[in-house]
């Protein structure tokens, strides 16, 4: 019983120390001046909202919403592909994995309901989107490019 008691409380210890540093992160990182840096440290915590928002949106598809679910699970998921302590390519899986789900999600939910759940910078989405794809029949006489 010792064993498990002193396990758990190892545990706790754990969560308490990650929680807090990921809080003075987000105090540091608001701190940041107005620029590409601040619109980086602020992406995941921007991709966690998007996902949350994105989820109960009754214009997203199952599909997008499995997608960008599955993204917000890898980003909450300690364990990593790259280690997150690495400086600058820690971070580098979880926006790779977000960009993919956001962009398969763009393929199928207006833009428009992209941009409204996305609580950061807008231009950074956009530029993660690319150009929006033309809809059937638009772009050539015949309706296929």
């Amino acid at each position: 019983m010792d064993g498990v008691r002193g396990w758990l409380i190892g545990l706790a210890v754990t969560v308490v120390c990650v929680a807090a540093s990921w809080g003075v992160l987000v105090l540091l990182a608001r701190r940041l001046p107005p620029g590409l840096l601040r619109d980086l440290a602020a992406f995941i915590p921007d991709c966690l909202t998007a996902v949350r928002r994105l989820r109960r949106h009754p214009a997203v598809p199952r599909r997008a919403k499995v997608a960008v679910m599955i993204a917000g699970v890898w980003v909450a998921s300690p364990v990593d592909l790259i280690p997150e302590f690495l400086p600058v390519i820690g971070p580098l899986d979880d926006i790779v994995v977000v960009a993919l789900a956001l962009r398969y999600a763009a393929r199928q939910v207006p833009r428009e309901v992209l941009l409204e759940a996305w609580p950061g910078e807008p231009r950074l989405l956009l530029r993660l989107l690319g150009d929006p794809r033309p809809a059937d029949g638009e772009g050539s006489p015949s309706g296929r490019d």
